[in-house]
């Protein structure tokens, strides 16, 4: 939001540094976060000047160029080469000096001493289009006679320059969105120091002129629109609007339209009340009606946009039609044209929900909706339209031909609040003077309307929409008092906190900084998503998702259910950019609901679960002269699993293995302990990958996090000393049944074998006609060795013979 300090001081009697207001204010909870200068006219037209022709005559070289000598004041004169047809000697005119930089647009044009056609110039009488005063490029700017020759042409154009700062508002300070409510911020505190005032234009002198045009106004929904207020002014005449108008308005970034919008504008940046001004010779049946229309009626806005609407939708109708989306946009045919002579003008109160609810649902954002979201002030409603009334009579002509129509069925009442010194001094930890808290208090429109002992019974301004609270007005008192007075207590406080064993955050750490060791990049995904994903995927109920009653867009209406689909829309972000080659992982939470006919308010149906999601896609690694490109594939993964596993202290072996592990995955496996899922891993189907436009394997799993970190521990981690006696590896060629697994080898060798050996491991499988059908080739290692002698080769064989025993017994596995 953008406030111009010369219009912020017309309601405050101040002249500090630009930048101690900026300070005062972003103390006070109006953070300024740019402070930038304004001017009139582009550079402010530093370094042109009013001259005087003092002679002219032709080009020698140029038919089309004149000879000027032009004097500058103080005796200075200078040659000029003019090309403008009407330059004549004695005239008074704007120059542009050696050095000047011009704007024609955003364009720069700087002015440099130049011979043309051989003759020197040494600046540029200006025409007003290349001073940014004018369209016109007819001819030279003639200055009148009366101009003093040297003044500088910023003095002689009155050219303004300004200060404009940027404030950062937060959601909960919408009184401060107006110039008139930064004002009251900035007195606040001075007031401390000073009095300080601040002071809105007088009204008192506006009157009715006649009822000729009276438009009676109908509000049929009271809870959506609490008040409406309303006039019909005649005779005006719509055009541009004055310089000042204009000038305050292009100041805050707008841009002038015609001088009826850019009364509503300037009034709505004064006050922070929105306007609404309609042709009133087109309201049929000369009434205004409040209401909300049937579900998926049609309107068109002022974008020419067709807008099917809710039953929620709050209208600003006549007897036939819809005019405005109250509150938000305009209706095509109902604004103020070039031919409007009568309007009607509107300012009214709007239920904030509402309007945030309409302005969400057909993705409009305006400065009417900005400020009704949050919530007006229906005190301000009859300020800012008996001011912009008057304004139009001033600046449009016309006579106010009606009285007030203000609806207002139900006044607001402030809210009552009980301030506590004790309670101030406790959340604050100093004492402020209870003579200082009044005065802040009184500053910021509180009334205190009792005060008994240590306590004080306030009412709140209307405009003040979240002050609701003790702690509220707690807070109020301290950002007008000041956060930096308040001293740092040099007492330490220690409490003893008891925190779960392992540390959450410790393991999640650990298992993050083993990842990115091994090149993985950490992301983190929107937990909100498109649910769209959900209805085109099978492994997932969409019935499940939980959806957003008030979603941002489509594209985020529901909360996840698994990290994949995140995971994969960062992947085809990568890959559109010719990375091809990732490794990410991810910890985030998901969420469902556990029965699909629960009501929304049974809290308990809501579930939400922490998982840690891995996707491995492209080369193992990067391009390089001196190594081979190798994919990654599902072997890599279970590497990576086995990693993670190993670093936290679980013992595969205990690992129940299934492949059982749904539509997601193309092939897969899926590890559990105790019956309960630890995590689950393979290559991502086609069809999911074809959702997101992905042309290459990717590689995905997902640990169930929960489960993870509470079998952390189950097998220690011990640190040994390297062994003083050698190992023996021993191999083994077996024939098989090709549905014999791996697992069941190693499981069989190492309960045979308990005390010599220590690591199976299989690192060839062949298959093929030759083997016969059914058939394929394990190549498997033996570890063995002995922590107290150095084995022999009779234990060695005998070892190896009772493993080969084993394995024809019960697999029927042939030695090779």
């Amino acid at each position: 939001m953008k406030i111009s300090y010369n219009w912020l001081k017309q309601y405050i009697d101040v002249d500090l540094d630009p930048k101690k207001v900026a300070e005062i204010l972003t103390n006070t909870g109006l953070e300024v976060e740019g402070i930038e200068s304004f001017e009139t006219v582009k550079s402010g037209l530093e370094g042109v000047v009013v001259g005087k022709v003092k002679s002219v005559r032709k080009h020698p070289n140029a038919d089309k160029l004149t000879l000027t000598e032009v004097d500058l004041g103080h005796g200075h004169v200078v040659p000029i080469v003019c090309g403008a047809p009407n330059v004549e000697a004695g005239q008074k005119v704007p120059v542009a000096v050696v050095g000047t930089t011009l704007y024609k647009g955003d364009e720069p044009l700087r002015i440099k001493k130049t011979k043309i056609r051989g003759k020197i110039s040494e600046g540029m009488i200006c025409a007003e289009d290349e001073l940014g005063l004018g369209d016109s490029h007819e001819g030279i700017m003639v200055l009148d006679k009366d101009a003093t020759v040297g003044m500088d042409a910023k003095t002689y154009f009155n050219i303004k320059t300004d200060t404009i700062f940027e404030i950062g508002l937060t959601p909960n300070r919408i009184d401060g969105a107006s110039h008139y409510g930064v004002a009251r911020d900035l007195a606040a505190y001075l007031n401390q120091f000073e009095k300080k005032k601040v002071y809105l234009p007088s009204i008192n002198h506006f009157k009715t002129d006649n009822e000729e045009h009276i438009i009676p106004v109908i509000i049929k929904n009271v809870e959506a629109c609490p008040r409406y207020a309303g006039l019909t002014i005649s005779g005006i005449k719509v055009g541009s609007s004055p310089d000042w108008l204009q000038n305050r308005l292009r100041s805050i970034g707008l841009s002038p339209i015609n001088n009826i919008v850019d009364i509503t504008n300037y009034v709505l940046h004064e006050t922070g009340q929105p306007l609404h001004a309609f042709d009133a010779d087109i309201i049929d049946g000369n009434k205004i009606i409040v209401k909300t229309l049937n579900e998926g009626s049609r309107f068109v806005t002022l974008d020419e946009e067709v807008r099917v609407l809710s039953e929620k939708d709050l209208m600003i109708c006549n007897e036939k039609d819809g005019m405005c989306i109250a509150g938000i946009f305009g209706g095509i045919n109902s604004g103020v044209t070039e031919k409007t002579t009568s309007l009607f003008l509107e300012s009214a109160c709007f239920d904030p929900v509402y309007i945030r609810k309409t302005s969400k649902r057909h993705l409009l954002n305006t400065d009417a909706s900005f400020r009704f979201e949050r919530g007006a002030d229906p005190e301000m409603t009859l300020y800012a339209l008996k001011r912009a009334a008057l304004l139009i009579k001033e600046i449009a002509g016309g006579k106010i031909s009606s009285p007030v129509q203000d609806v207002y069925p139900e006044p607001f009442e402030p809210v009552t609040i009980k301030l506590s010194y004790a309670n101030l001094k406790r959340l604050i930890g100093n004492v402020i003077p209870a003579e200082d808290v009044k005065k802040i208090l009184a500053s910021l429109d509180f009334e205190i309307t009792e005060e008994t002992g240590d306590n004080l019974i306030l009412k709140a301004p209307l405009y003040r929409v979240d002050v609701t609270r003790e702690a509220d007005v707690i807070e109020e008192v301290l950002r007008i008092y000041g956060y930096n007075q308040i001293g740092i207590n040099q007492r330490s406080n220690i409490a003893v906190n008891h925190f779960e064993k392992p540390d959450k955050e410790k393991i999640i750490n650990q298992i993050s900084d083993l990842l990115c060791s091994n090149g993985f990049y950490e992301i983190m995904t929107n937990s909100l998503t498109k649910g769209e994903h959900y209805g085109k995927n099978k492994a997932f109920d969409e019935n499940k998702s939980v959806k957003l009653f008030n979603p941002l867009s489509l594209d985020l209406n529901v909360m996840r259910q698994s990290l994949l689909f995140g995971g994969l829309e960062a992947i085809k972000y990568n890959i559109n950019r010719k990375r091809n080659n990732l490794k990410m992982f991810e910890f985030g939470t998901c969420y469902w609901l556990d029965s699909v006919n629960a009501p929304p308010q049974h809290l308990n149906n809501y579930m939400e679960e922490q998982q840690l999601a891995l996707f491995v896609t492209g080369n193992k690694t990067e391009d390089s002269w001196n190594a081979k490109e190798q994919s990654t594939d599902f072997y890599y993964l279970k590497g990576v699993i086995s990693l993670i596993l190993q670093r936290i202290g679980i013992n595969e072996d205990e690992l129940e293995v299934s492949g059982d592990i749904g539509p997601v995955y193309a092939e897969g496996m899926k590890y559990s302990l105790n019956s309960q899922e630890l995590v689950r891993f393979g290559i991502v189907s086609k069809n999911t990958l074809i959702q997101f436009d992905v042309n290459q394997p990717v590689y995905f799993a997902e640990f169930k996090y929960e489960i993870l970190h509470k079998a952390i521990g189950r097998t220690n981690i011990q640190f040994k000393a390297m062994p003083r006696f050698p190992e023996v590896r021993r191999d083994l060629a077996l024939l098989l049944n090709s549905d014999i697994r791996f697992e069941r080898i190693k499981e069989l060798a190492l309960k045979t074998e308990k005390k010599l050996l220590k690591q199976v491991r299989i690192f060839d499988v062949y298959t093929g006609e030759k083997l016969g059908a059914g058939k394929k080739s394990y190549a498997i290692s033996f570890t063995l060795q002995d922590p107290e002698k150095t084995l022999t080769d009779k234990q060695i064989d005998k070892v190896m013979q009772n493993l080969m025993n084993v394995f024809k017994d019960q697999l029927g596995a042939q030695i090779r």
